[in-house]
């Protein structure tokens, strides 16, 4: 079987977490192999030195990948819209020109059950792949709809199959840079927002309860699957588990009922050595 190739961008800040992350799919994922691409504009071999120790131990293939500041001499660049969020929207121009497709998944996850079925998974002509976090008492997906302008669910963008060849076709920096400026004052969360605004249409949706789980919404789950969807199921059948949201687990005080899983596998990732 062909290695299942992920990746990643973030900054040192973020490696701890990226740690936890390898330490979940190597955990529920026996026996399968994995490429690491790492995109950052600023992470040094001191910087990477842990995690290449834990790739390492773990036969996952680690690829950083520097992306040079002048591709986005062009692009709206600020504080708000730091360089990092076109990375994944970009990954087409940005891999290695013979890759076809790669998973991207934000470093503020757990993986817990086997990847290979959304890797494998038949994309249909779309772009991407992606999970809407909706559901009958949430009302975020339709207001984003009418914020954007747009009549698809609102996805999110921290989990992410992604056609690579498609998207060097269809993605073009400079369209994107464009489109940012010009609607700078609608993106209230700008990567999110372009991947909805412009490429929504080309998006296969994922079912989240099992792809991107929005680890705050146990109750609304629950609710919408008619008490089904429990915490039996999600240990059986949920794949990724997202902290979505600014209270993160591996920060004091988080109280939603997941955070002891992931205190679990920074507890042995810790215990390796890997942080």
């Amino acid at each position: 079987m062909d290695p299942i190739r992920l990746l990643a961008a973030l900054d040192k800040n973020y490696l701890p977490q990226l740690s936890v992350l390898l330490t979940s799919i190597h955990t529920t994922n026996p026996g399968e192999r994995f490429v690491l691409y790492l995109m950052h504009r600023s992470l040094t071999p001191e910087d990477l030195a842990p995690l290449t120790r834990q790739c390492a131990a773990l036969s996952i293939q680690l690829q950083p990948v520097f992306v040079d500041p002048a591709f986005f001499a062009g692009a709206p660049v600020t504080r708000q819209y730091p360089q990092e969020m076109y990375y994944r929207l970009l990954a087409g121009q940005l891999l290695p020109q013979d890759l076809d497709r790669v998973l991207y998944l934000d470093p503020d996850t757990l993986v817990i059950n086997p990847l290979r079925p959304l890797w494998e998974l038949d994309l249909r002509g779309c772009l991407f792949a992606a999970a809407a976090h909706t559901g009958k008492t949430e009302l975020a997906n339709s207001v984003n709809q009418v914020r954007l302008g747009t009549q698809h669910n609102y996805y999110n963008s921290g989990v992410l199959l992604i056609d690579l060849a498609a998207a060097r076709r269809e993605i073009q920096p400079e369209t994107l840079f464009r489109y940012t400026a010009e609607h700078a004052r609608e993106l209230l969360f700008p990567d999110q927002d372009l991947l909805n605004a412009m490429f929504g249409s080309r998006i296969l949706e994922l079912d989240d309860a099992l792809w991107n789980y929005d680890a705050r919404n146990y109750n609304n789950y629950r609710l919408r699957s008619g008490g089904s969807c429990n915490m039996d199921w999600v240990t059986e059948h949920t794949v990724i588990l997202h902290f979505c949201g600014k209270a993160k687990p591996w920060k004091p005080g988080y109280f939603h009922r997941f955070g002891v899983l992931y205190k679990h596998y920074a507890r042995l990732t810790r215990l390796y050595g890997w942080l």
